[in-house]
């Protein structure tokens, strides 16, 4: 366990580094690319930050270097605000340039991680995508859905017009609508639960008021009453922790577990409801081994969460196949995946641009910030779930971090192009008193939300 666990630890680390790593790269190279053919020297194209673990130096003198802290980057080019700078290079310095052009290489690096974002949706698109079809499983009694008319069996065809050929992208839909009141209409197709849906499409109305407005984790599939087709599981154990309750009372993996205190179990969610309600207490289990029935005394241990005492065992569930009727395997073309691509980075930006207005006025919780731990581990699980998986966890990544280096703020490549602008406006630069002041600002507020993420991804860790 130790092993694994430090295994998982470093799979999660190198996840981490190989994606901050693309990332960072791309920007930097864009502004790097850009500076080169506005005629500016660049002295330095840094990945990380600190000492230099390994650097070279090319024919027109850029050091290339690999730092110590993998946790961004910088191209630092000739200015002479930095430094003095010989007569004969003056020409190629960055403050020498006119406004334009500083604006083309500010912008630059935002617009290269776009682009890295259609780039990764694109090779996404072309290798293929394998979703699960969006069929209800359950709706909750008297709740939005079943007002509505939706039942089980029913597949989501679409959401407000756009076309949901998987769970993903009904969630990504609904995302966008949280902290507004509005009418969201589904297009449903009847079926049977766990077959193919055949039925004529119909369209179906939930009107939402305030809706999720400032939930922490909000879920915007189960708050309207659906639950997702899912296989039943069968109370079968899969792994069993070492030192959980379950390895040390004698459960084995391929356990099945057929009553508790004579009870029937129905499934394995039946068996983890009644772990949990009885943590600390005795139960009598009836399971199979191996073709033979026998029984099985275990005490479940007991944690607290929230201010409540649950039970757990230290056991996971045996995986079940999901039908084939229900797996898609979406593949395209190279111009379609490029334009699925594009439109899909759009569809990112757009949503990245309004759940951040919305944090500003409060319709979403600040909690839902995430800092360089929780990125870590969605980097781990998304490389772990394969390369679909991984291109677009680094797609939704690079468009997050275009759209936060283009906000408005000093320190920001939004804040330089602010600055810039204004100069084009007035026809001079800022005051270096101006132009200071507002560095500190920004940088008082970038170093505010970074510690309000971190926050965040401590908080969720010791949960």
């Amino acid at each position: 366990m130790i092993f694994e666990s430090l295994l998982d630890s470093a799979q999660t680390i190198f996840a981490f580094v190989v994606t901050l790593g693309i990332l960072v790269s791309i920007h930097e190279y864009g502004h790097f690319w850009v500076a080169r053919r506005c005629g500016v020297k660049v002295l330095r194209f840094s990945v990380g930050f600190g000492k230099s673990l390994w650097s070279w130096t090319d024919r027109h003198g850029t050091e290339y270097s690999i730092a110590a802290i993998p946790l961004g980057g910088y191209v630092k080019m000739l200015d002479e605000r930095e430094g003095p700078v010989p007569s004969d290079e003056q020409h190629l310095s960055f403050n020498s340039k006119p406004v334009l052009s500083r604006i083309a290489i500010v912008a630059a690096g935002p617009l290269a991680n776009f682009l890295l974002a259609v780039f990764a949706l694109w090779l996404m698109y072309m290798v293929g995508v394998r979703t699960l079809m969006p069929q209800v499983g359950e709706v909750i009694p008297d709740s939005p859905a079943a007002v509505a008319g939706i039942h089980p069996g029913d597949e989501i065809v679409a959401v407000n017009g756009v076309e949901t050929p998987g769970w993903q992208a009904v969630n990504m839909e609904l995302l966008t609508y949280i902290g507004e009141s509005k009418n969201l209409d589904f297009s449903i197709r009847a079926g049977e639960p766990g077959a193919a849906s055949d039925g004529a499409v119909r369209d179906k109305n939930i009107e939402v008021v305030d809706w999720l407005i400032n939930e922490e984790q909000p879920n915007p599939v189960r708050s309207l009453g659906i639950l997702p087709f899912s296989p039943k599981i069968p109370a079968v154990i899969g792994q069993l922790a070492e030192d959980g309750a379950a390895a040390r009372d004698g459960l084995e993996p391929g356990d099945k577990i057929l009553r508790v205190n004579g009870e029937a179990v129905i499934d394995w969610m039946h068996f983890v409801e009644v772990i949990r309600d009885n943590a600390g207490k005795p139960l009598q289990l009836f399971v199979e081994r191996g073709g033979v029935s026998q029984d099985i005394q275990l005490t479940p241990g007991s944690r607290s969460t929230d201010g409540m005492t649950t039970g757990f065992i230290g056991a996971g569930v045996q995986q079940v196949s999901w039908p084939d009727t229900m797996i898609r395997h979406l593949q395209y073309g190279p111009i379609e995946s490029l334009v699925k691509g594009a439109q899909a980075t759009w569809s990112l930006t757009s949503m990245t641009l309004e759940s951040l207005w919305k944090m500003v006025v409060g319709l979403v919780s600040v909690k839902n910030l995430s800092g360089p731990i929780t990125i870590a581990k969605v980097a781990g699980a998304s490389l772990e779930s394969g390369l679909e998986n991984f291109l677009y966890f680094l797609a939704m990544l690079s468009v997050s971090l275009g759209v936060l280096n283009l906000l408005p703020i000093p320190v920001l490549d939004g804040g330089h192009l602010l600055f810039y602008l204004v100069e084009m406006v007035r026809g001079k630069p800022l005051s270096e008193k101006m132009q200071t002041l507002g560095l500190k600002i920004g940088v008082t507020f970038v170093v505010g939300v970074m510690m309000l993420a971190m926050y965040n991804d401590l908080s969720r860790l010791f949960q």
